[in-house]
């Protein structure tokens, strides 16, 4: 598992469960793709896109690197 600053270690999480947590700290849904693709949006923090469907299971690797763009926490899932 990938060690955060707080100590807390990523697990790994449903991508519905990610997105939800994002919407929760501050991210709004900019525009939405016919695919699987999001734009999240959050003042102060340039552009992410979210590329995962709702089911899909996202690991504690990938975790970490969204957490670099969007100041994601373990402790926010």
């Amino acid at each position: 598992m990938t060690p955060t600053p707080s100590g807390r270690q990523w697990s790994s999480q449903k991508a519905r469960q990610v997105l939800a947590a994002l919407l929760r700290i501050g991210w709004t849904m900019k525009r939405e793709t016919a695919g699987s693709h999001r734009i999240l949006s959050r003042p102060g923090w340039p552009d992410y896109v979210f590329s995962f469907h709702d089911g899909e299971e996202i690991g504690p690797r990938m975790l970490g690197r969204i957490a670099k763009h969007t100041g994601l926490t373990p402790d926010d899932l």
